[in-house]
């Protein structure tokens, strides 16, 4: 109760936002009332399966991202200084990592991904590093040592690794990596700054069949897609153009299901929007609350291979699936 005290202020600025946002840009659309909010009718967005909880006897603190293979979901748990692993069914196995600095440890464990070899890969904001873990959470080793060493990873935050290339964002360098498995770099993209391939705060990362990236560019409130090669191709903030007023507040996680629908973390606004492949808004979903469905500051995003959607409900303390 007392951390959700700390945020009550910043929830109830949260909500009067999204309220304007609805009635500014929404006037000609269908609304049902969550009981909190006014949100668009749902247009074809999933409905909640479950939620995943953790061990009561100490429960997730600000999870921030996760994670899911045939076998295993792993959530990083980040102020408890480690990473969940459940089992198919949603049944919590175990947990591995501690506080520090060394191998086997963190400081603010975030992003995750699984290769194909089921090795779990985990970013860690603090620590300025990405360990490798077996599936059992095993610490193996780090990724990329000397891409860390020449300082081209300093605060990586979103991981995602998709046909064999690692997709990195760095909050303090506001850039986006792309690199081989075996720590190659690839590609880099992204410099500070408000204007098209420029970045504030960069979170979220994917990229879709064709090798576009497109980045969660946290501070200037929108999404931008690049190709295959990095060249600025277009930004997505649910306006008609991607220029005028977006409807995001502090973005986070991102993804692409198989029919290329785009789904995006709106943080302070407990939302989650669904865009079709050109980048027109089709459906949002949430509203803060603590009901299934509802949300209290979402941050991580992953879909999964049948399409099922996983969603980190951060001070909710949950991780909620929805198909």
């Amino acid at each position: 109760m007392k951390r959700r005290n700390v945020y009550i202020g910043m929830a109830l600025i949260a909500i009067v936002t999204a309220a304007v946002f609805t009635l500014l840009f929404n006037n000609n659309t269908k609304a049902v009332d969550t009981g909190l909010l006014k949100v668009l009718d749902p247009n074809g967005a999933p409905s909640h399966s479950q939620s995943l909880t953790g061990d009561f006897s100490k429960p997730m603190d600000k999870p921030m991202d996760i994670a899911v293979s045939s076998s295993f979901t792993y959530v990083t748990d980040t102020n408890n200084k480690r990473v969940l692993t459940f089992d198919a069914g949603g049944n919590l196995l175990y947990s591995f990592g501690e506080d520090g600095n060394g191998e086997g440890q963190f400081k603010f464990p975030y992003g995750i991904s699984i290769d194909e070899k089921g090795r779990v890969f985990v970013a860690d904001l603090y620590n300025g590093k990405i360990s490798i873990y077996d599936e059992k959470g095993k610490f193996i080793e780090y990724f990329a040592p000397e891409a860390n060493k020449d300082g081209k990873i300093s605060a990586p935050a979103a991981l995602r690794i998709i046909d064999k290339k690692v997709y990195v964002t760095d909050i303090k360098a506001n850039k986006a990596y792309v690199f081989d498995m075996t720590g190659k770099l690839l590609l880099e993209a992204g410099k500070p700054g408000v204007n098209d391939g420029e970045f504030n705060s960069p979170n979220g990362i994917t990229a879709d069949e064709e090798g576009n990236i497109y980045v969660v560019d946290t501070g200037n409130q929108r999404v931008q897609i690049f190709d295959k090669q990095g060249k600025f191709v277009k930004i997505i903030n649910g306006s008609n153009d991607g220029k005028g007023e977006s409807v995001f507040v502090n973005p986070r996680g991102i993804g692409i299901d198989s029919t290329g629908k785009m789904y995006v973390v709106s943080n302070l606004t407990h939302m989650v929007y669904g865009f079709d492949k050109d980048g027109k808004k089709i459906f949002q979903m949430g509203g803060m609350g603590e009901q299934n469905g509802q949300f209290y500051l979402p941050n991580g995003l992953f879909i999964d291979s049948k399409d099922n959607v996983y969603i980190t409900d951060t001070l909710n303390l949950r991780v909620q699936v929805f198909n």
